[in-house]
C-alpha cells in the first residue's frame, strides 16, 4: 500500500472525470459531499435492464458499475461554482486487467484468489491523495502482489505525481 499526494490536481480531476483513462477500472463505491452528501455503492442493478440490454451491453456477468459507466452523473455531481467540500471514490481495477497483469509479470495467484485492486481516491481541504489497496480472497505472506500494484499505480499516475 501506498499513499500518493496528487500535485497537478486540475489535471487529474479532467483525466478522471472527462477522459477515458480511468474507464479500465470498476467503481466499488463514491462519496460526494457538495451541499449535501450524494453515495454511490458501485452495485449493477441488473433488474433495471431487460435481458437483451444486459447481453447488448456485455453486462450480463458483470457485478458491478464501469467507471465509465457512473462518470457522467459523478462529474454532474461536482460540477459548478463551487469546489466540492470532500469526495472519496474507491476504483478496482477490472477483472480483465487484473487477469492481464497477472499474466505480464507471471504472479503465482489466480484471477479467482484477488478481489481486488483498489485506487482510494480522497479530497479535503483541498488535498487529492490516492492509496492503494490489494485485497486477497485467499492467505498469503506473500506481498508480490502488492508491490506490483503499487508499482503499476506510480507507472499510471506519474505524470499527476
Amino acid at each position: 500500500m501506498i499513499a500518493c499526494s496528487i500535485t497537478e490536481t486540475k489535471a487529474f480531476m479532467n483525466r478522471l472525470l472527462l477522459s477515458d483513462y480511468f474507464d479500465a477500472f470498476f467503481l466499488s463505491e463514491a462519496d460526494f459531499v457538495t451541499f449535501t452528501t450524494f453515495h454511490i455503492d458501485g452495485t449493477l442493478q441488473k433488474g433495471y435492464y431487460s435481458s437483451e440490454e444486459l447481453w447488448e451491453q456485455q453486462m450480463e456477468h458483470q457485478t458491478g458499475v464501469t467507471w465509465k459507466q457512473v462518470r457522467p452523473f459523478c462529474l454532474e455531481l461536482i460540477r459548478g461554482t463551487h469546489t466540492p467540500l470532500e469526495f472519496k471514490i474507491v476504483l478496482r481495477l477490472s477483472p480483465a486487467n487484473v487477469e492481464k497483469l497477472l499474466r505480464q509479470n507471471a504472479l503465482p495467484l489466480t484471477p479467482e484468489d484477488i478481489h481486488g485492486l483498489f485506487l482510494n481516491l480522497h479530497f479535503q481541504n483541498g488535498a487529492l491523495t490516492c492509496i492503494t489497496g490489494a485485497s486477497l480472497a485467499v492467505f498469503s505472506l506473500d506481498k508480490s502482489l502488492d508491490h506490483l500494484w503499487d508499482a503499476t499505480v506510480r507507472k499510471f499516475l506519474k505524470e499527476f505525481i
